[in-house]
C-alpha cells in the first residue's frame, strides 16, 4: 500500500510536471496505465510539437519587421526615383506667338513636358482674350485638383493601407512611411514638379505654407474644438524636435544660396534617420498589452487615412439630400456626374482593384494592357516613346510604344479569354501595381497642375511664390483641415495633432529634398543656386513660429494642449498669410 500510493503520487507529479525523462518512468512505475500513458505522451508530444511551431512562427515573425521595413523604405524611394530621376528637367513654358507666313499657331519651344500648352489655349484658342481664358483654366485648375484628390484617396490611400497590413507595420512606422506619404502625396508630387520645372520657389512655397496651414491653422483647429486634451510627450517632443531640426537646416541652406548635392542627399537620409528612430522607439517600448493598444490605433490612423473619403462622401451625400430637398437634384447629379464618372472609369483602366471583392475581369484586362504604355511614357526622357526597335525584317522599324502595345493588348486578350473567377485572397503584386499606378497618376496630375497654375499666374502676372504659398498650399492641404478636425470629433485630438507634424516633414524632407536632389545633380559638382525672395523667409519664419511656440506652450502645460493657445495659432496664420500677400503686392 505504501509503495502503491508513493507510485501514485509520482505519476500525479509527473502528469503535473512532464518532461521527456520523466515520461518513461511512468511507463516503469504504472504498468497498468499504459495504454492511457501512451495517449498522454502521444498529446503532449503534439502538444509540444505545436508550441515549438508556434515559437518559430513567432520567431518568424519577429524577425520580418527588420526587413519589411526596409523594403517598404526602399520601394518608397525606388518610387520617387522611377518617377522623378528618370525624367528630364521641365522648361520653363515659353508665350506662343503666331507665324507670320500662315494662321496656324505654334510655339517657339516645344513642351513636351506637359500633356497640354496651356499659354497656347490664352494665345491661340480664346484669341488672348482673358474672360474666356481664365476662367477655362480655373476649370482646368478645378479638374486637376479633383483628380488628385480622387486618385489619393480612392485609390493611393486603401493601396498604402493595405500594403502597411502586408507588411505588419507598426502604427508609428506607417504613420511616417506610407501614412504619410498617403496624406500628402499632392503636395509632394506638385512640388516636387515645381523645383523640377524651374519654379522652385513655388515648391518651396507651397512646402512652408502647407506646413504653416497645418502646424498653425489645422493645430490651432483642432485646440479650439477639443482643448483642452493631452499628448504622450515622447512622440510629441521626437516628432515637432525633428520637423524643427529639418526646417532649420532648409533655413540655413536657403540664406546661403545654394545647395551642394550632399546637402540634398542629407533631407532624405535625415528623415530615413528619423524613421528608423520612430522604429526604435516602438522596438524598445514594445509589450504586449502595448501591441493591442498599438493595433487599436493603427485601425484608428488608418481609418483617419481613409477617413478623408469617407468625409468627402458623406459631404456628397449629405449635399445631395440637401439639394434633393431644394428640388435641384437633378440637374446637381447630372452635373456631378458629368465630372465624376468619365474621372472613374480612366482610373479603374490604369489602376488595378487590389481588393477581390472589387475584381473586374474588363477592367484588370484593361490595366495589362495600358498600364506598361503609362509606365513607359513615365520614363518617357529616359526611353523615347518613339524609339525604334528592329525585327528580323531589313529596314523594318516600329516604336517602342507600338511594340509594347500589342504585347500588352495581347496578354490583356489572353487574360479576358482565359480568368473567369476573381482570386480568393489579396495578391501582393495586384497591390504593388495599383501603388506604382497609383504613384504614376498623382505625379502626372500634379504636373500639369502645376504648369496650369503658373499659365494663370504668368497671365495675371502674379508671382510665383505667392501662387504656391496660397492657392497651392490651401488646395493639397484642405482634405487634411477635414480629416484632423473630423478625427478630433470622433474623440481622438491627440492622434489628430500627432498627424499634424509627421505629414508635412515628410514633405519638406522627401518630397522637396528629392527634388533638390535631382537638381544638384545635374549641376554637379558646381551648386544650384537659389535666389533670395522676401517670401521664402517669412514662411521660414512664422513655421518656426508655430513649431516651437507649440513645442514651448504644450511642454509648459505639462503636455496638455490649452484652448487659447489654438486661438494664437489661429491668428498666427492669419497674419502669415496678410505679410505673404503685402510682401507679395510691392515686391513683385
Amino acid at each position: 500500500m505504501i509503495i502503491s500510493t508513493q507510485e501514485s503520487r509520482k505519476s500525479e507529479d509527473l502528469q503535473e510536471f512532464p518532461s521527456p525523462f520523466t515520461i518513461p518512468l511512468t511507463f516503469i512505475s504504472i504498468p497498468s496505465r499504459t495504454e492511457s500513458t501512451e495517449r498522454l505522451k502521444l498529446s503532449r508530444n503534439k502538444e509540444s510539437q505545436n508550441t515549438q511551431s508556434l515559437d518559430l512562427n513567432g520567431m518568424a515573425l519577429s524577425f520580418p519587421p527588420f526587413l519589411k521595413s526596409t523594403l517598404l523604405c526602399l520601394t518608397l524611394l525606388s518610387s520617387l526615383l522611377f518617377f522623378f530621376f528618370l525624367q528630364a528637367p521641365r522648361k520653363p513654358p515659353r508665350i506662343p506667338q503666331r507665324s507670320l507666313l500662315s494662321t496656324s499657331c505654334y510655339s517657339r519651344q516645344s513642351s513636351d513636358s506637359t500633356l497640354i500648352n496651356y499659354l497656347s489655349l490664352h494665345y491661340c484658342l480664346f484669341n488672348e482674350k482673358f474672360f474666356l481664358s481664365i476662367p477655362f483654366l480655373s476649370l482646368l485648375l478645378l479638374l486637376d485638383f479633383y483628380i488628385l484628390i480622387k486618385t489619393a484617396q480612392s485609390h493611393f490611400s486603401v493601396v498604402t493601407t493595405k500594403l502597411s497590413s502586408l507588411l505588419n507595420l507598426s502604427p508609428s512606422m506607417a504613420a511616417v512611411t506610407l501614412l504619410a506619404l498617403g496624406n500628402g502625396a499632392s503636395d509632394v508630387f506638385a512640388s516636387l514638379h515645381a523645383v523640377r520645372s524651374g519654379h522652385y520657389r513655388t515648391g518651396f512655397g507651397a512646402i512652408l505654407s502647407a506646413g504653416t496651414f497645418v502646424s498653425a491653422f489645422v493645430v490651432g483647429f483642432v485646440a479650439i474644438y477639443a482643448a483642452p486634451f493631452g499628448v504622450k510627450p515622447a512622440p510629441f517632443i521626437r516628432d515637432v524636435l525633428f520637423y524643427l531640426t529639418g526646417a532649420l537646416f532648409l533655413f540655413y541652406v536657403y540664406l546661403s544660396g545654394e545647395i551642394f548635392v550632399w546637402q540634398a542627399v542629407s533631407f532624405v537620409a535625415f528623415y530615413i534617420f528619423f524613421v528608423g528612430f520612430v522604429f526604435w522607439m516602438d522596438f524598445g517600448t514594445e509589450r504586449e498589452e502595448e501591441k493591442l493598444a498599438l493595433q487599436n490605433e493603427m485601425v484608428t490612423k488608418e481609418s483617419h487615412l481613409l477617413g478623408k473619403n469617407g468625409e468627402v462622401g458623406d459631404v456628397e451625400r449629405g449635399m445631395k439630400v440637401d439639394k434633393k430637398a431644394f428640388g435641384i437634384a437633378g440637374v446637381c447629379e447630372v452635373i456631378s456626374k458629368a465630372w465624376e464618372v468619365p474621372i472613374i472609369f480612366l482610373l479603374k483602366l490604369t489602376i488595378p482593384q487590389s481588393s477581390p471583392s472589387e475584381w473586374s475581369r474588363f477592367y484588370l484586362s484593361a490595366n495589362i494592357a495600358l498600364c506598361p504604355l503609362a509606365l513607359l511614357f513615365a520614363c518617357n526622357s529616359f526611353m523615347p516613346l518613339d524609339h525604334p526597335i528592329v525585327f528580323l525584317l531589313p529596314n523594318t522599324h516600329f516604336p517602342l510604344w507600338v511594340v509594347v502595345l500589342f504585347g500588352s493588348f495581347s496578354l490583356a486578350t489572353l487574360h479576358f479569354m482565359l480568368e473567369k473567377e476573381p482570386p480568393k485572397n489579396d495578391q501582393i503584386p495586384v497591390v504593388v501595381l495599383a501603388f506604382v499606378m497609383s504613384v504614376f497618376w498623382i505625379s502626372t496630375v500634379a504636373g500639369e497642375l502645376l504648369n496650369c497654375l503658373a499659365a494663370i499666374g504668368s497671365l495675371l502676372e502674379l508671382p510665383p511664390a505667392l501662387l504656391g504659398l496660397t492657392v497651392l498650399a490651401w488646395g493639397n492641404s484642405v482634405g487634411d483641415l477635414v480629416a484632423d478636425v473630423a478625427v478630433a470629433k470622433a474623440g481622438h485630438p491627440a492622434m489628430a495633432m500627432a498627424g499634424c507634424f509627421a505629414g508635412p516633414m515628410f514633405n519638406m524632407l522627401v518630397g522637396l529634398g528629392s527634388a533638390l536632389v535631382k537638381q544638384t545633380t545635374n549641376v554637379y559638382p558646381e551648386a544650384y543656386q537659389l535666389n533670395f525672395h522676401i517670401g521664402i523667409i517669412i514662411a521660414f519664419v512664422f513655421l518656426l513660429l508655430s513649431l516651437m511656440g507649440s513645442l514651448l506652450v504644450i511642454t509648459w502645460s505639462r503636455f496638455r494642449v490649452p484652448r487659447f493657445w489654438g486661438f494664437c495659432l489661429v491668428g498666427l496664420y492669419i497674419i502669415f498669410t496678410l505679410v505673404s500677400l503685402i510682401i507679395a503686392k510691392f515686391s513683385g
